[in-house]
């Protein structure tokens, strides 16, 4: 169609419609003088039309195109949610059987605790230690994957609470100068009455890190273990004489699977987890990280925790767990122990009773009750998980408690979950959890027979 021709105008047409057919015809010549622009500008070989074409046939690929993106995209998702599905069954599945896989590993850590109170001939001794740091290395390494399958599956969660940060302290000073000896380390202790506000088992953890990998990576000189009070909290220090952390490596360790240097000895059998571990523990305890290090002088980590307050009247007393004389405290005291597992009453007989305690251990409440009839006890240890179906440890204690109202009890659990810590707590009572730590349970049981005479 020629736009430029203009239509005829009829003789008889009115004023208004020859005023109408001019503006038409004046504006079809300049949609023909565009056009004629346009065609002039168009692409070289072809005329615009021919190029629109092309644009739209280019479309119409690129639209197919997004379409199978966005489709292999959807598999994609699909694909990923699966995964992270059965990732996610997985942690939960370890997290959720860490009492299993804790329970047998606790009676082995029992029995060779309570050897080693025997007196054995040297040869004996030397196995019963290699059996001992064999079943360390599996208790660390168990105890790893079982926190990473816990924070993963989102099933570890806090229980705040106030406490003397010696009832922390004092026991790992003590069990870790031991390790520290072994390998002709000193570890200077530098004792705190501060009182902080944290989780206890989670803050430990973070601590027993710190002093895991100082211990590892000195050669010699000495580990530090000590308190710094800020205002903002009470800064928990470990500092070592080793060799230092290189200042472009100092994020890399925090990592999963990363460990500074390439020479470890026989003995290490680490993951390159714990401070990976020990970085999500205090991004959720809300605890701040601290290192300095010097390379060739040594290190200084720290974690930073909240001032605390204890109640009026706090269930144990530290100053009883810290003062001497343990052996004569435990001297005749009368213990009952409940645990559904033999094998764990068994251990537990043996090592209390080595310590001088009068023992009696039952499989459930009615089994103690046929053993102890009429009588009474000075400490309940109890664990939290009985038989299906029955009552648990908690409600065990109360039953007990009806009839002899002021009797200490300590909780044991492999389960970390913090409201069957925050449930032993209300009750005023202890709780430790599995693998029981020998030197733990002794302190402990110290704490609640000698809380009177503190």
């Amino acid at each position: 169609m020629d736009l430029s021709r203009p239509r005829p105008i009829p003789d008889d047409a009115g004023l208004r419609e020859r005023e109408l057919l001019e503006e038409n015809a004046r504006l079809r010549r300049i949609a023909a003088a565009l056009m004629e622009r346009v065609e002039s500008a168009g692409v070289a070989g072809g005329a615009p039309y021919a190029a629109f074409e092309h644009a739209v046939l280019l479309a119409e690929q690129v639209r197919e195109r997004t379409e199978t993106l966005q489709h292999t995209l959807a598999e994609l998702h699909a694909a990923k949610a699966e995964a992270e599905a059965a990732n996610l069954s997985k942690t939960r599945f370890l997290a959720a059987v860490s009492h299993d896989l804790l329970q047998p590993l606790n009676a082995a850590r029992l029995f060779t605790s309570a050897l080693e109170e025997h007196a054995l001939a040297e040869p004996s001794m030397r196995l019963v230690g290699h059996v001992g740091r064999s079943l360390k290395d599996v208790e660390a390494l168990l105890g790893t994957l079982v926190d990473i399958s816990r924070l993963d599956a989102g099933a570890l969660a806090p229980d705040i609470a106030p406490f003397p940060v010696a009832r922390l302290l004092d026991v790992l000073a003590e069990e870790y100068r031991q390790l520290a000896a072994a390998r002709g380390l000193e570890l200077h202790y530098v004792a705190s009455g501060a009182v902080v506000a944290s989780d206890l088992a989670l803050l430990a953890r973070v601590v027993r890190n710190f002093l895991t990998n100082a211990i590892r990576y000195t050669e010699r000189g000495k580990i530090l273990l000590g308190c710094r009070r800020r205002p903002e909290g009470v800064e928990i220090l470990v500092g070592d004489s080793g060799p230092g952390i290189p200042a472009a490596q100092r994020e890399a360790i925090f990592q999963e699977f990363r460990r500074l240097g390439g020479n470890h000895d026989a003995e290490d059998r680490g993951l390159g987890l714990g401070l990976a571990i020990v970085d999500r523990i205090a991004g959720m305890l809300g605890h701040p990280l601290g290192l300095a290090s010097v390379p060739g002088r040594g290190s200084l980590f720290s974690v930073q925790v909240p001032h605390g307050r204890l109640p009026a009247t706090s269930p144990l007393s530290q100053a009883a767990a810290t003062s001497p004389g343990l052996g004569s405290v435990l001297e005749g005291a009368r213990i009952w122990v409940i645990d559904n597992d033999p094998g764990i009453c068994t251990g537990m007989a043996s090592l209390l009773e080595g310590w001088g305690c009068r023992v009696v251990t039952a499989t459930s409440l009615g089994d103690l009750q046929r053993q102890a009839v009429g009588g009474s006890a000075d400490v309940l240890l109890v664990d939290f998980h009985l038989d299906e179906g029955g009552p648990d440890g908690l409600a065990v204690a109360a039953q007990l408690r009806e009839r002899q109202p002021e009797l200490p009890v300590l909780v044991i659990t492999a389960n970390h979950d913090a409201t069957i810590k925050a449930l032993t707590r209300q009750r005023g009572y202890g709780c430790l959890l599995k693998p029981l730590k020998p030197l733990r349970l002794r302190m402990a049981l110290v704490e609640v027979l000698g809380g009177d005479s503190a």
